[in-house]
């Protein structure tokens, strides 16, 4: 019973057809968007030879997201979220297309990969919030943390060959067929969401436009738990993200092998799939805050150690020490931040958890190639994974609320605002 409760809790496959072809969808979508990021990064560093261009990958990733997401989160809650995420994926599936044009073309200048970047971006920003809000629409709210972790072993497991699958296709038939199967995947996404039901907006939709956003940013101020775990993140993230050195790092110790590069997002994705596939062991918990703490300093410190480990072996065990903490910081939060918001504001609270869960670690990114850009790899690492334990320790210590956070029975209510 002991080790039961300590694997992946599978129930809410078995118990939702329309989350099981969902999440079927997602997993494939996923696989081939990691495809992308390792082409795209070697194809950028392969035209510029500078950490600070492949720094340039996240912040075309994370302007849209930041530009865009509150508004798109509050038009989440305005229409059916069901057709809003079909639209916006089938966008980012055309993004893709355009990128393996080029791919085939060659001779696309850096700017020309990351404009397209940021247009696939402009896509997710709206798709992201409306993926989001579908768990808590299939699941009932006990489900809730097992159906996350699920979500978060398919990213992982995307991880896990991606970048693997991406390396050996880009050191093969080049990067342009790397996009042409992340456009098919997101064909699968779409499949997924066909057997989602209608979504229609709560009984007290989104005010229109700024008037939305803003309630929803009142919310976030109003609830010191989801600030909490949002600022966790974010400070974890901005400060630590450590994806945009792995270049000159495999430069450095490994001749700047295409598959040595896919290698270490696989490391990172095998620590995320171990903590997952144990992951009845934290989903269970009483105070995710507190877990989400734990993971989040975890993650620091096994990033520092990566960048001051001697040898291959070492790193990549520190590596994937850095996946689990990851796994568990992420799965926490969203449980925290899921069964503390009102259903009629979810849609803008999860444009915010993506902000800080996707343009976080982009804009850390581009942190970490302007430090590596004027130091060197380790010097990034180190200090981006000290300066993350500073963070948590320091946002731990002054939001008594999410030290204690307890899962809740139902999701609160709340008015729009005046």
């Amino acid at each position: 019973m002991g080790l039961k409760r300590t694997l992946i809790d599978v129930t809410p496959l078995r118990s939702s057809p329309a989350f099981r072809r969902l999440w079927a969808g997602q997993t494939l979508s996923g696989l081939g968007s990691q495809m992308t990021l390792v082409a795209v990064m070697f194809q950028v560093w392969q035209t510029t030879k500078s950490p600070l261009w492949t720094g340039g990958v996240g912040l075309a990733q994370a302007v849209p997201l930041v530009g865009l997401g509150l508004f798109a989160g509050s038009l989440v809650d305005r229409v059916d979220r069901r057709k809003f995420y079909l639209l916006t994926t089938s966008g980012q599936a055309v993004c893709s297309l355009l990128l393996a044009l080029q791919g085939f073309l060659g001779h696309v200048p850096a700017v020309g990969v990351l404009g397209l970047v940021a247009l696939q971006s402009c896509f997710g920003a709206g798709g992201g919030p409306a993926s989001r809000t579908f768990v808590s629409h299939l699941l009932p709210t006990h489900r809730l943390a097992a159906g996350l972790a699920l979500r978060r072993i398919a990213f992982q497991g995307s991880m896990l060959l991606g970048p693997a699958l991406g390396g050996l296709i880009v050191g093969g038939p080049g990067v342009g067929t790397c996009y042409v199967i992340d456009a098919l995947t997101f064909g699968a996404a779409v499949y997924g969401a066909f057997g989602l039901p209608r979504m229609s907006p709560a009984d007290e939709p989104a005010r229109p436009g700024l008037r939305g956003v803003l309630d929803g940013l009142a919310f976030l101020g109003r609830t010191p738990v989801i600030r909490g775990a949002l600022l966790t993140d974010l400070a974890t993230t901005v400060l630590s993200m450590p994806i945009s050195v792995f270049p000159l790092i495999n430069a450095e110790r490994f001749d700047g092998d295409p598959r040595t590069l896919g290698l270490f997002l696989t490391a990172i994705a095998a620590g995320g799939v171990a903590a997952s596939l144990l992951s009845g062991s934290f989903t269970r918990s009483a105070r995710p805050g507190l877990v989400m703490l734990g993971g989040s300093a975890t993650w620091g410190a096994a990033l520092a150690l990566f960048g001051t480990s001697p040898g291959p072996g070492a790193g990549f065990a520190f590596l994937v020490m850095a996946g689990a903490a990851d796994t568990v910081s992420v799965v926490c939060r969203s449980t925290v931040v899921q069964t503390h918001t009102p259903r009629e504001l979810l849609g803008r609270v999860s444009a915010a958890e993506q902000i800080v869960g996707q343009a976080g670690p982009d804009i850390g990114n581009m942190r970490g190639g302007l430090v590596a850009g004027v130091t060197s790899g380790a010097a990034a690492l180190v200090s981006g994974g000290l300066l993350c334990l500073g963070a948590v320790a320091v946002v731990g210590a002054t939001t008594a609320d999410l030290r204690r956070s307890a899962v809740a029975s139902c999701t609160p209510t709340a008015s729009a605002g005046p």
